[in-house]
């Protein structure tokens, strides 16, 4: 909303007036109207822009096909001779004896273009007559600007006469304050804010008749609850809009079309209440108010012809749908150039249809953002009236006695409010006057039984419907920045959460391994899980959609990590960075079938059974941990050659992690989407399952354009933490020295080398100390459908050096469990 500082005085006479536009603005954003920008039209004008007098002039054809004219013009004593001055000017709009705008050598207009003599068209033109467009006046360039014929003599200042000195402020107004896209609006807001008296333009007389200035039926009273006219015959099409209605328009971002429909926007700014011209000549029998009917159509004022849906609220006659409702009107009945006979329309539409109808037709306009957000339907009449007095004060004619008021507006509901209750939100110290005052002072009717409070919003103010929106708008009267700034005692000794402090660990043991943390948005969409290759049975594809999403593509709440995992990998492929290592830790959304949730109020904290209620409708949470794995994992260069990340890396991954919080994780193999199905693990802890680690899936890899063999990694990092030990022993060295035995293993191909790792370590005692997969071997030599497996077993005592006899003993125990479990040979 932008709104003219000049219009705010006027509509605030009480405003003092040793208020800078800056703390005006200071103060309505106080009040939550917040500056967007203030803009000075015009202020970049200076140098001697005077009143000048045409005294002649000559038409001038040119070999281009234009015709200029060689203009005598007076300026007095502004161009210090007291000569005529001599200028040429490409309009035609102006006659001997008009006074326009003239800006002399030295002068500089909008955009820096500095004014001098110069030869033109044959002639030193010392000068230039303005047009609205060259003053940075509005858009019109078709010809200069005529000034009254009062504004002056010839050499007197024009800053006194246009308004090339005016200020505006620009509004950011959020959708609740609908009244503020008005200056009705913001000059209460105005007034509200300096305490002075508020002359509401909206407080006028309207009259009352017998007669309709058109019959109108309203076959929908929910959708238009109130509809009034006006009618005003013998208009003059051609009369022009006052300079000062225009500029107004112009400075409000509105263009200046014609007398008929500036004043219809006029007032629109003015009140906040949109207003339609109708050609009553072009109407054909009554007005009738109602929905659309099927296969109706209607081509709207932009010239586009719309096929209507039965949920749009018409305005209608004999030949059919002839508006849009609160949106824009048909081309049928518009105001032409030769309309002499106007009905004008001003209605209260339901909110909820305007909002419907122009989001299906995509047509914003001024009027329905005004009526989507709720305006004032007690001064629809007060509006038409206004209107039919500007037309007929500046566009003759006469205001038919007929008045056309149909319905009556929606009643209003009290609330019932605590007078304490502002000061005990807000925390600031509000007695129960000061309540009542800010109350009535934003329009309310205040009933006042001891501490009880029953309180009538104002028509205006549709917003008000609940005791806190009460409570905001006596906080920010009062001032939020007197709210105290209060910090909690903090408790002693307390520091991280464990929680916080196995997830610190988390990240710091990542980071040691070379991975880059990164923060996906936690939105997803089923074409992400389409490119995983998931079943359509698979859980993670039960999705919590969003009311309102960002994105229609990614609609829900993300059920796995991956997916922004695989993006950040491609967005690095993508721009040369093919050798990635990168980790998320963040929550999925797991929906389950709890309903909605409850809405408490809050001015008190929840009862436990109240929160145990919120926490049963929430979607389960968990913290999950991804990894992805990309491109070289070692580096090539003078030592040697690199090496490709792979499964195992992403495996790694996890196991270093689980190794930090202190759990010991198993891992078998299986097949997951949307993993390789020969190369993926899961990983668990005892008998639960936290995740799955290994190679994506080659159609997975080409889905989201990253590397091929590409690794990753997701588990339930939640689950694994509830197994955490917060205090990880140190491990213990021994000073003896270590046994070596290695051993190679003939298996079935099929048997896993974990699995042949879990049966040594079953069988080799308590002195084993690690035990390493450190060579794989599948050829004639161990025969088709085998391979061997080579383990580096490393024993040591804590006490003793190891004999080799015992340190033999060790590793045949570990061999013969090998073999009973996973049918293992020696070689």
């Amino acid at each position: 909303m932008r709104a003219a500082v000049s219009w705010i005085r006027a509509v605030v006479p009480a405003l003092p007036a040793d208020v800078t536009t800056e703390q005006l603005a200071d103060r309505l954003t106080a009040l939550g109207l917040k500056q967007e920008a203030i803009e000075r039209p015009g202020h970049d004008v200076t140098g001697p822009l005077v009143v000048g007098r045409v005294l002649s002039f000559e038409d001038e054809p040119q070999k281009n096909g234009k015709t200029i004219r060689w203009c005598s013009v007076d300026v007095g004593s502004a161009n210090g001779t007291g000569e005529p001055q001599g200028i040429v000017c490409g309009a035609h709009n102006f006659v001997v004896g008009d006074l326009v705008p003239v800006i002399l050598p030295g002068g500089v207009l909008p955009g820096d273009f500095e004014i001098s003599a110069r030869k033109t068209y044959g002639h030193v033109s010392a000068g230039m007559i303005c047009s609205a467009r060259e003053l940075g006046l509005g858009d019109d360039h078709d010809g200069i600007i005529v000034l009254p014929a009062d504004a002056g003599e010839p050499g007197d200042d024009v800053f006194d006469v246009l308004p090339l000195r005016d200020e505006v402020i620009e509004f950011e107004i959020n959708p609740d304050r609908a009244y503020a896209l008005s200056l009705r609006g913001v000059g209460r807001e105005a007034a509200l804010a300096y305490g002075v008296d508020f002359d509401d333009p909206a407080d006028r007389p309207v009259p009352a008749s017998d007669q309709a200035a058109y019959d109108v039926v309203v076959e929908d009273p929910v959708g238009c609850p109130v509809f009034t006219g006006r009618s005003v015959t013998g208009f003059d099409p051609s009369a022009p809009t006052p300079d000062w209605m225009a500029r107004r328009i112009q400075l409000a971002g509105m263009r200046p079309i014609s007398l008929a429909v500036d004043v219809t926007n006029y007032v629109m700014l003015e009140l906040g209440q949109p207003i339609h011209g109708f050609d009553r000549d072009k109407l054909a029998g009554p007005i009738v108010v109602r929905r659309a009917r099927a296969g109706e159509k209607l081509r709207t004022l932009d010239g586009a012809d719309r096929t209507l849906s039965e949920e749009d609220l018409l305005i209608t006659d004999d030949s059919g749908p002839i508006g849009l409702a609160g949106v824009m009107g048909g081309e049928t009945t518009e105001l032409s150039d030769t309309t002499t006979n106007i009905f004008i329309e001003a209605a209260h539409w339901d909110p909820v249809a305007i909002f419907r109808t122009e989001r299906r037709h995509k047509l914003p306009s001024e009027a329905s953002k005004r009526f989507e957000r709720g305006t004032d339907p007690t001064i629809p009449l007060v509006a038409a009236d206004r209107v039919a007095e500007l037309l007929t004060t500046y566009g003759g004619g006469i205001v038919d006695d007929g008045v056309t008021y149909v319905g009556a507006p929606p009643a209003i509901a009290s609330i019932t409010v605590d007078a304490g209750l502002p000061a005990r939100v807000s925390g600031m110290d509000i007695p129960a006057s000061v309540t009542v005052a800010n109350l009535r002072a934003v329009g309310c009717t205040v009933v006042e039984s001891g501490s009880t409070l029953t309180v009538t919003p104002p028509p205006w103010r549709g917003d008000l419907t609940d005791p806190f929106d009460l409570v905001e708008e006596v906080a920010r009267i009062v001032g939020y920045s007197d709210v105290p700034s209060v910090l909690p005692p903090a408790a002693h000794g307390r520091g991280l959460t464990r929680s916080q402090r196995l997830r610190r660990r988390v990240g710091r043991t990542l980071a040691g391994e070379g991975y880059v943390e990164v923060v996906s948005f936690p939105f997803i969409g089923t074409r992400d899980l389409d490119a995983l290759g998931l079943d359509a049975s698979d859980p993670r594809r039960t999705l919590l959609r969003l009311a309102n999403p960002l994105s229609s593509e990614e609609p829900a709440m993300t059920t796995t990590l991956l997916p922004g995992l695989l993006k950040t990998v491609a967005r690095n492929a993508g721009r040369g960075a093919l050798d990635v290592a990168l980790f998320e830790t963040a929550t999925v959304t797991l929906p389950r079938a709890s309903g909605p949730a409850p809405i408490f109020g809050v001015d008190h904290r929840p009862s436990d059974a109240q929160l145990d209620e919120l926490d049963k409708a929430l979607p389960g949470q968990p913290l999950h941990l991804g990894l992805a794995v990309s491109g070289e994992r070692e580096r090539a260069g003078w030592w040697g050659p690199g090496r490709p990340g792979t499964w195992a890396d992403a495996l790694d991954g996890v196991r270093r992690v689980a190794e930090s919080v202190g759990v010991e994780v198993t891992v078998r193999a299986t097949a997951h989407a949307p993993w390789h199905p020969g190369r993926c693990a899961e990983i668990a802890v005892g008998d639960a399952v936290l995740g799955h680690a290994g190679e994506l899936h080659p159609r997975v890899c080409a889905a989201y354009g990253i590397p091929a063999r590409t690794a990753a990694a997701e588990i339930d990092l939640s689950r694994l933490l509830e197994h955490a030990s917060s205090m990880v022993e140190a491990p213990e060295y021994s000073s003896f020295p270590v046994a070596k035995e290695d051993v190679a293993l003939v298996v079935d191909d099929t048997v896993t080398a974990a699995d042949v790792e879990a049966a040594l370590r079953a069988g080799a005692g308590e002195y084993l100390e690690s035990v390493r997969l450190f060579d794989v071997y599948t050829g004639p030599q161990v025969g088709e459908g085998k391979k061997s497996l080579a383990f580096a077993l490393r024993f040591r005592a804590p006490d003793r050096t190891l004999t080799e006899s015992e340190a033999g003993a060790f590793r045949d125990a570990a061999v013969a469990s090998a073999a009973e479990r996973c049918g293992a040979v020696q070689r």
